[in-house]
């Protein structure tokens, strides 16, 4: 495990988090690294979904804190936490009848106030955020009416136009075909690397997490069992720890980041 502390707007001390009596994660620490493409990976039912719920203030730890800017994220008003964190949540629900550059316009929320209505700035961002995922063509079009991946990036412009300087993402490439999957993530690359944004995103794609990755968290039954860059902890042994799965590890001839290669069928992982 990569042991150097790196500075961090949003970390985890020591939290113990779950849903009403059930733990998932007892005295977890996690820091996400500022300007950093983070990526949480690890088997269903790891706590990477719970994980990501705590540090966007969904769930609300029995048992230490989440810290967002130097102090508990439960200190801020609501509309501060939004200001600051993006979330798009591993499912949502949008209201009957809504259109798509309604949905997305709902983002610039946390920038209004009475006495600061609708402005040119909050139109720029919702505009940019709709091209920025493709579906300006579809501005008009109501979000009942659209196939799941239409929906899903409909949900992500909603969370670029809230503008913040960090993203959360539980899932993101839910639905997407392999097309659209590259598109976000090289949408999401670009957010981090050129947008100064820092990006945290649970994925399933191994493959994915290290091509766009600057810095992995695996998890494995509730804790932390590596973290650091992709080339230094994405190794045959890590794979079979986290995921009970035989592979090799090859250089990925275009990116020149690790690629996992299966053996075969994998093995069951103990708590999975």
């Amino acid at each position: 495990m990569d042991n150097s502390v790196p500075h961090s707007r949003l970390h985890a001390d020591d939290v113990t988090i779950g849903y009403d009596r059930q733990v998932i994660s007892s005295n977890l620490s996690v820091a996400i690294p500022d300007g950093s493409f983070t990526v949480i990976v690890g088997a269903n039912a790891c706590g990477k979904s719970t994980l990501l719920r705590a540090l966007a203030r969904l769930i609300k730890p029995s048992a230490g804190q989440i810290v967002l800017d130097g102090k508990a994220i439960s200190d801020y008003p609501a509309r501060e936490v939004a200001r600051r964190l993006g979330l798009l949540p591993q499912s949502s629900i949008a209201p009957d009848g809504i259109t798509v550059a309604d949905l997305v316009a709902r983002g610039r929320y946390p920038h209004q106030s009475f006495l600061q209505q609708w402005s040119d700035a909050d139109e720029a961002a919702v505009i940019a955020a709709m091209k920025a995922t493709h579906i300006t063509a579809l501005s008009h079009r109501r979000v009942d009416e659209l196939s799941g991946g239409q929906r899903q990036r409909v949900w992500i412009a909603m969370v670029l136009a809230q503008e913040t300087p960090l993203l959360l993402l539980d899932e993101p490439t839910t639905y997407l075909d392999i097309t659209h999957q590259i598109e976000l993530m090289e949408l999401l690359r670009a957010l981090n690397q050129r947008g100064g944004k820092t990006v945290t995103a649970v994925l399933h794609d191994l493959n994915q997490a290290c091509r766009y990755g600057t810095h992995l968290i695996a998890m494995r039954d509730g804790a932390v069992v590596a973290e650091g860059a992709p080339r230094n902890i994405m190794t045959a042994e890590l794979v079979e720890a986290v995921f009970g799965l035989a592979c090799v590890i090859i250089e990925d001839p275009i990116a020149h980041t690790p690629l996992v290669i299966p053996r075969g069928a994998p093995t069951p992982v103990a708590g999975v």
